[in-house]
């Protein structure tokens, strides 16, 4: 099993697939890291060898951020934005859709599951 950027890659599928399971990599950028390493992207990911993995974490690493560090930095731009106030921070800090979707219908992926309407308890008569 590879580790690269603190992510194992599986064994048994295209290093072009691979690569996606590491966030902030996705088909395009995969495609180009192996184009840059000079690594097939049909080569599976137990046949690369110790110089092919070198060559592709370099390469990662020349493209741009990955895993850890990407992620810190898009939790910190959603914090300037609840910070400073504006209405995407707003949107962020409610759990609301923040792109301008509606919510008047859809939107359960962002609001969670609806709330049930709680009936009300009976008097009892005597």
């Amino acid at each position: 099993m590879i580790r690269i950027a603190g992510v194992n890659l599986p064994a048994n599928k295209h290093v072009w697939i691979a690569l996606t399971y590491i966030y902030g990599i996705g088909k395009t950028r995969s495609a180009k890291i192996l184009e840059i390493a000079g690594v097939e992207k049909d080569t599976k990911v137990k046949d690369l060898t110790d110089e092919q993995v070198t060559l592709i974490r370099s390469a990662i690493q020349a493209t741009g951020k990955v895993e850890g560090d990407l992620r810190k930095e898009v939790a910190q731009n959603i914090r300037r934005l609840i910070e400073i106030g504006c209405y995407r921070g707003i949107r962020h800090k409610k759990g609301l859709p923040v792109r301008g979707q509606r919510t008047h219908t859809n939107a359960r992926t962002r609001k969670g599951p609806r709330k049930m309407a709680i009936a009300k308890k009976k008097k009892v008569k005597k």
